[in-house]
């Protein structure tokens, strides 16, 4: 492997590390934070997030991205020992990243077609993490001169000479040492955090996830709102888009609480809808639009709840987000609800849309979903054991007042 090959190489990885540092780092936002924005959400198809939130973007509950991250240091070490290592060792180097990245390119070919033909969403930065593998492995695979059914004898050769360089050896150690870290202490989907509080706990210890939940809890903004409690012991309002990932699962997840505490305290607890779509069109607080069909979503909505149907239709829209279209949302809002006047109403019923975004930047509201529980503010979706906990709180505080 020639020095500028090698440099090549060199360059390939670090813009592949990069890219897969920035979607680890949105990834964890987006555990962290379910309304999380980022950068790269340029509309309804160009989304990182919503690829990075499908079941493509992580394994065993570890992203993608971290993996590819992981990936990318070890193609930069070999980039290294390329420069600096034996002649032999840097003949070898080439036949060791031409495997990997071939590795790579089969993994990044399955992405790519996830992303393009199952979700049909094109991810910017993985197209760049897309572009540093080919890259390595095009450089590396003009820069093997070895067979490559030789590499398993030199793997054991070349160990020892690592073992025998210091430096290699710590480099090496401290490149294993860190993956597994990294790895081990990740946080998981299924066990994401909070706003530092976790979303479960071993049974031995839920008392005291209990009380560090209701700690975080009672820290949070609690405003006044101008929403009838119609009788209500705890509101919880919801500022939604139709065309939200996050809110389609919190919508998913909060159906058996609220149908729990429906059947042990009819009343109780009230939940409202409040329009927020990510969509310059009724959104002038946006200056890109996310969501493309998201107004029409949320107008469609409200004419079928005026039938009583909205329920289905709501159904079909967080089910079909990824294909939806202001075409789409216009054909089931007439099949599913009856509606034949939508364009005709949609005009003024979008100005009652806006109303809600209005009140919902009184409010604060930045991103969806975010709820206030009984005026408590939620950026993002909680867990729903935590939703399940939040309520049975409120109804014990409104209770002892």
């Amino acid at each position: 492997m020639t020095p500028t090959t090698a440099r090549l190489a060199f360059a390939f990885a670090l813009l592949g590390l990069g890219a897969s540092l920035t979607a680890t780092y949105t990834h964890y936002q987006l555990l962290a934070n379910p309304g999380y924005l980022s950068f790269c959400d340029v509309s309804a198809t160009i989304s990182c997030s919503q690829v990075y939130s499908s079941r493509f973007g992580s394994v065993a509950g570890v992203p993608v991205a971290l993996f590819g991250a992981i990936f990318f240091v070890f193609a930069l070490l070999l980039a290294v020992a390329a420069l600096t290592a034996s002649r032999e060792v840097q003949e070898s180097v080439a036949g060791y990243l031409f495997a990997a990245s071939t590795i790579g390119l089969s993994v990044v070919i399955y992405l790519g077609y996830a992303s393009f033909a199952v979700l049909h969403q094109v991810c910017l930065v993985c197209l760049t993490t897309y572009a540093a593998v080919i890259g390595l492995f095009l450089v590396s695979g003009a820069a093997s001169s070895i067979p490559m059914l030789s590499l398993p004898r030199r793997v054991a050769s070349d160990l020892r000479k690592l073992a025998a360089s210091p430096l290699a050896l710590a480099l090496a150690a401290l490149f294993v040492g860190g993956a597994a870290t990294t790895l081990a202490f990740f946080p998981r989907e299924a066990s994401s955090v909070v706003a530092g509080t976790e979303a479960a706990a071993p049974a031995d210890a839920e008392a005291q996830q209990n009380a560090q939940f209701e700690q975080w809890y009672n820290a949070q903004l609690r405003v006044p709102l101008v929403v009838p409690t119609e009788g209500a012991k705890v509101l919880v309002v919801k500022f939604n888009d139709y065309q939200c990932p996050a809110c389609a699962q919190s919508h998913k997840e909060y159906e058996p609480v609220l149908a729990k505490y429906e059947a042990s305290q009819p009343g109780a607890v009230r939940v409202v809808m409040k329009d927020f779509p990510l969509e310059s069109e009724c959104n002038s607080n946006m200056g890109t639009t996310l969501h493309a069909a998201a107004c029409e979503a949320a107008v469609a909505v409200r004419l079928a709840r005026e039938k009583k149907l909205a329920e289905p239709l709501e159904t079909w829209l967080y089910s079909n987000q990824p294909a939806m279209t202001p075409a789409a949302v216009r054909q089931q809002v007439r099949q599913l609800a009856q509606v034949a006047n939508f364009d005709e109403r949609y005009p003024i019923t979008l100005e009652q849309v806006k109303a809600d975004i209005a009140y919902g930047r009184q409010l604060g509201v930045r991103s969806t979903p975010t709820f206030f529980i009984n005026g408590v503010k939620i950026e993002g979706a909680l867990p729903a054991a935590l939703f399940d906990q939040a309520i049975a709180y409120e109804l014990k505080r409104v209770a002892s007042q």
